[in-house]
């Protein structure tokens, strides 16, 4: 997975807890944002599916695909 760095502006209250949290648990201030947006946006879930998952990448975009066709005829 590639990187990008980015500037965020955040409440100094948010970023003191995000300091602190990363300190308390070995991490970077970057991996407690990171994880905290992918818990908010869902991704974290798609994660565990796609490392639990047997099917290849084609074949799970197909199986999506064809969900989303029938869930939108309904």
């Amino acid at each position: 997975m590639s990187r990008s760095r980015t500037t965020l502006s955040l409440d100094s209250q948010v970023l003191r807890a995000a300091r602190i949290a990363a300190a308390r648990s070995g991490k970077r201030d970057s991996e407690i944002v990171e994880e905290a947006l992918r818990s908010y946006l869902g991704l974290r879930v798609v994660d565990n599916v796609r490392a639990t998952s047997g099917l290849a990448a084609d074949a799970a975009e197909s199986l999506a695909y064809a969900e989303l066709h029938a869930s939108r005829r309904e």
